[in-house]
């Protein structure tokens, strides 16, 4: 820093404000201090930085399942969102979700430098008791029912399933069938809820349910079962790849979609629009969730913790062409 200061004819401290990207120095001062940085080779120590400010400007991420469309999504727009601040961000992934290993993602968490971290949790391993953030840790959770210990933020899963089921009835089916993600998610579970909620209100039958675990295969085999089944005329997929499935297993069956059955996914994938016909579905903000993430961890951060509670991010159903009023199948019968 002293031979940058002697070269650009500029103070040490100086060097530091421009190398700290801070306010205060004249636009050809900072310039000509850059230039002096470019040509010794200067690169700041960020180590030594972060020992004297007791900052790292990293964010650690610990997650379970990055292949899925929600998490990989998710990450990448806290990456993008950070790195926007000036933060890094660590990822600290957790293969199979057992509390051993969530704690043992904790404790490497503990030992990496990190100014806070965030966790995208699709089970339901911080209801444990053995499993807890360390005190201290600056923390947003994503995904998961622990607001009431930790700030989190998720899309609102339940009011976006809502709005996929009123869609199907208002559309004139008598109910809707669900092939829902797995039991130990917390996602897949707020939305089956809020399916079965919905025809209970409206006074309508509910059918059993169908399990997937996210994939289109999964989907194709609940749907080949749904097609078995003559009033099946809805179908609401907990997420578009098992939508894919669904699509693919009527077809096969000869039920025309939307003539026969109408099918809605959920998340709004890039390829939803490509699906034949193209899907109706529930869009996830998946900028917005990475964007409060980052912003509520900074905030904690720069001000202190923050009180528990969770941040929903609105859903929106995006209407296409893989819907369509019961009764178009129904003249087809009896003609």
């Amino acid at each position: 820093m002293a031979d940058v200061a002697k070269l650009a004819g500029v103070s040490s401290q100086t060097v530091s404000r421009v190398a700290n990207g801070q306010p205060g120095v004249v636009e050809s001062t900072r310039e000509q201090v850059l230039a002096a940085m470019r040509e010794l080779g200067y690169r700041p120590n960020s180590a030594a930085r972060s020992l004297r400010y007791g900052r790292f400007n990293t964010i650690g991420v610990i997650l379970f399942g990055l292949s899925s469309t929600g998490n990989s999504r998710t990450v990448e727009a806290i990456a993008t969102h950070a790195a926007a601040e000036g933060y890094a961000i660590t990822l600290i992934p957790v293969g199979v979700p057992t509390q051993d290993n969530v704690l043992g993602a904790f404790t490497r968490m503990g030992e990496l430098a990190v100014d806070g971290v965030i966790v995208i949790i699709e089970v339901h391993l911080l209801d444990a008791t053995a499993v807890a953030l360390p005190p201290g840790v600056h923390a947003v959770v994503v995904d998961s029912d622990a607001g009431d210990r930790y700030p989190v933020v998720d899309t609102d899963q339940a009011d976006g399933a809502r709005q996929a089921v009123r869609h199907l009835l208002e559309l004139g089916h008598r109910t809707v069938w669900h092939v829902a993600g797995p039991a130990e998610s917390f996602a897949a579970e707020r939305r089956a809820s809020a399916w079965r909620a919905v025809l209970e209100e409206a006074g309508r039958p509910v059918p059993p349910v169908e399990r997937g675990d996210w994939s289109a295969d999964s989907g194709y085999r609940a749907g080949l079962r749904l097609a078995d089944h003559p009033d099946c005329t809805a179908v609401f997929a907990a997420n578009d790849q098992m939508a894919l499935g669904v699509l693919r297993a009527l077809h096969e069956r000869g039920r025309r979609v939307p003539e026969d059955v109408s099918v809605v996914g959920f998340d709004d994938i890039a390829d939803a629009s490509s699906y034949l016909p193209p899907l109706t579905t529930v869009h996830q903000d998946f900028a917005e969730v990475g964007r409060r993430c980052v912003r509520s961890l900074l905030d904690q951060i720069h001000d202190g913790p923050a009180a528990p509670g969770t941040d929903l991010v609105p859903t929106t159903l995006i209407t296409r062409a893989s819907t369509g009023p019961v009764s178009t199948a129904r003249d087809d019968d009896r003609a």
